[in-house]
């Protein structure tokens, strides 16, 4: 019943592909701002106020340019894995959370949750601050842990709060044939987010920031003050906030999942969405009407079915019968894992420390590396076209 939904939700001004296009806009944002948070850390570690900050490393004058030197790479590896500590946490909860409070509110959640971390980060003082949220001292540590626990490690939750939750949302309002098109358009977005985040501190690297340095902001970073100012690293972390605000500010204008719907028993609100997503009328509306009966009847299933649903027992198959809940899900954990023994994801944080090692200056570390990341791109976007035609 329409009546039921706020009065300003889009679901009521747009319709079929529209609706759905604004819908994966929004969920390319969230994507986004992932692959900016992955990309974020390779250029703020070679700032040179961020490694004196830190201490896990100096940095001195090779031919003329500042060149990073780590001492302590367990230190810096360890500030930037906590980060992903956080999003294996912040999925499990998402999960739990999006069956519990819908899509929308999770996404929510997941946005302050994030900006939250981003504020913690880039308003650090020293290594400890940045991964436990505290200081040297022995009371300043007990205030400072007051603040929360780890910086990167709450930025990591909120993270894994919308990338466990974004996907789902979009993949439930999406046709089954439209749905490979807009894995493929949001996961290029993750790789442009990457993209971003490597150019925009390369240009905050440039003295004066120039019309050409705008458009590659990231790498310019590393010219305001010689790459020595603290800005080089905190205006990029700071920067991920942006899209945070913009994510939590309109999500709540767009509608509910109808499965989510179903499942807590607000059937005719799902049975509106569904018609505003699928059609109102003619044929698009008998289409919409089975997807919603198909709904009512895996619902039912789930209701009937004794299987565990928690995670434990998704992860073992426990009680899940025919249905081989275990192994499917063994078998995306593993997809996923060996997908990061090929070391993507190394290369996305480190690809200038990378280049720095294969005997590249630093500055042609940075914008090498930020090419390798337009191709990289390029590649998903070459993927995403395929799926459209």
């Amino acid at each position: 019943m329409s009546d039921k939904i706020s009065s300003w939700n889009v679901v009521h001004k747009l319709e079929k592909r529209q609706l759905l296009i604004g819908i994966n806009c929004v969920a390319g944002l969230s994507i986004l701002f992932f692959g900016y948070d992955q990309g974020m850390m390779a250029g703020v570690n070679n700032s040179k106020d961020y490694i004196d900050l830190m201490k896990f490393g100096y940095t001195k004058v090779v031919d003329g340019e500042v060149t990073p030197v780590v001492t302590n790479s367990l230190l810096q590896g360890g500030i930037v894995s906590v980060y992903y500590l956080g999003t294996l946490f912040g999925a499990l909860l998402g999960g739990w959370l999006g069956d519990w409070t819908g899509r929308i509110k999770t996404i929510a959640a997941g946005s302050l949750w994030a900006i939250l971390g981003a504020a913690l980060q880039c308003s650090a003082q020293n290594h400890n601050w940045m991964i436990c949220g505290k200081g040297k001292e022995t009371v300043s540590n007990i205030r400072r842990l007051g603040l929360t626990v780890a910086a990167r490690f709450v930025n990591g939750i909120g993270t894994g709060i919308l990338n466990a939750i974004v996907p789902v949302w979009a993949t439930e309002t999406a046709e089954h044939t439209s749905r490979g098109q807009f894995i493929a358009i949001e996961f290029t977005l993750n790789i442009f987010g990457v993209v971003l985040a490597y150019w925009l501190e390369l240009c905050v690297n440039i003295y004066k920031i120039s019309a050409v340095s705008l458009l590659m902001l990231d790498s310019g970073l590393s010219f305001i003050d010689n790459g020595e100012s603290a800005f080089r690293w905190r205006f990029p972390i700071a920067f991920q906030i942006v899209f945070l605000i913009v994510l939590f500010a309109v999500v709540w204008f767009f509608p509910e999942s109808p499965r989510w719907l179903v499942k807590v028993g607000r059937e005719e609100e799902a049975r509106y969405i569904l018609q505003r997503l699928r059609g109102s009328s003619g044929e698009d509306l008998l289409r919409a009407e089975a997807e919603f009966q198909d709904i009512l009847s895996i619902a039912e299933l789930e209701r009937t079915v004794n299987h565990g649903d928690s995670y434990l027992s998704m992860l073992v198959g426990y009680k899940s019968g025919d249905l081989h809940i275990g192994r499917r899900v063994q078998l995306v954990i593993w997809l996923q894992i060996m997908q990061e023994w090929v070391g993507i994801a190394g290369v996305t944080v480190y690809a200038p420390t990378i280049f720095g090692i294969a005997g590249f200056d630093s500055m042609k570390s940075q914008w090498i590396s930020g090419l390798n990341n337009i191709f990289y791109m390029v590649r998903f976007g070459v993927d995403a076209i395929g799926e459209l035609c």
